[in-house]
């Protein structure tokens, strides 16, 4: 069964840095892509970076390229979502998740809550 716990949020102003992390058990971690997603209020969870297994591809919604990096230790079961240059808009609570396609995933966590404001 997957279990996953989030931390590493808080509170940050624009342009400041925030990394997550996010511990996974309950499955063989070292053979699965994992992903970070995010809610806002009111509107859906959007997928927001993902990386391969072995950690040597990594993928992101524009919305955080350039910003965004994200990477992995399978040695630790653990992966991390380094954030850079924050924006307002990154506002969110934010989730890990086995795979990259998210599409009717349900082994949420209680995901990390990041705020961006000045």
């Amino acid at each position: 069964q997957v279990h996953v716990v989030e931390s590493g949020g808080g509170l940050a102003q624009p342009g400041g840095s925030l990394r997550l992390s996010c511990a996974a058990s309950g499955f063989t971690f070292s053979s699965y892509a994992m992903s970070w997603a995010r809610q806002v209020p009111g509107e859906g969870i959007e997928w927001v970076a993902g990386i391969s297994s072995d950690g040597r591809q990594s993928y992101f919604d524009d919305s955080v390229k350039g910003r965004f990096t994200i990477s992995r230790d399978n040695n630790k079961n653990t992966v991390y979502l380094q954030m850079n240059n924050l924006k307002p808009e990154d506002t969110g609570l934010y989730y890990c998740a086995q795979g990259l396609n998210l599409k009717d995933y349900n082994s949420w966590g209680q995901g990390t809550q990041v705020s961006v404001s000045s």
